[in-house]
Order: structure tokens, then C-alpha cells, then sequence
């Protein structure tokens, strides 16, 4: 993020408590204060977000068979499904 001109636009938001607690937490990990942590997390993820909406380019072939494997049914993954079913240790 380019820091070398002046900030005019104004974000406001609300946040609960803990929310404010846990951004000054990490930002105080980072030696960073509130505002400067949460533009640049924010402006981060953004340009992730937009990145990842990336056109590409596939032959014939390789279109269908990109589309048959889309389309193909799920295979049963019981790691996985214990993964994703598993409770966070932080919860």
C-alpha cells in the first residue's frame, strides 16, 4: 500500500469489544496502531480477494476435462470430513 500521500477518505465502522481488543492485540504484535493494522490487513485481503477472480485460458480438452472433473461426484474423504467436523482448539 502506498503510504506516501495524505489519507482524506474517512472508513467508519463499529466493532464489539472483544473485535477491538483482538485488532489491538495483533497490531501491538506488530508494532503497528489500530488504524495503520487494519488498513493495510484490509487492503491485503482485498487485493487477494480481486486477485483470485483471474481469468484463464483452457484448450477444448482441457476445458472438459476441467468441467467432468466439477462435475464428477465428491469422493468420501473421512480426514477431511474429521477436519472440517472438528472443533477448534480456540473455541
Amino acid at each position: 500500500m502506498a503510504q506516501s500521500t495524505t489519507r482524506t477518505a474517512p472508513i467508519n465502522l463499529r466493532a464489539l469489544e472483544s473485535q477491538r481488543s483482538l485488532i489491538d492485540r495483533a497490531a501491538s504484535v506488530l508494532g503497528k496502531n489500530r488504524s495503520d493494522f487494519m488498513l493495510e490487513t484490509v487492503w491485503r485481503e482485498a487485493e487477494n480477494i480481486l486477485l483470485d477472480q483471474r481469468l484463464f485460458m483452457l484448450s477444448k480438452t482441457n476445458f472438459d476435462a476441467f468441467m467432468a472433473a466439477l462435475d464428477a461426484p465428491v469422493k468420501d474423504n473421512p480426514e477431511l470430513r474429521n477436519l472440517i467436523t472438528r472443533k477448534a482448539p480456540w473455541e
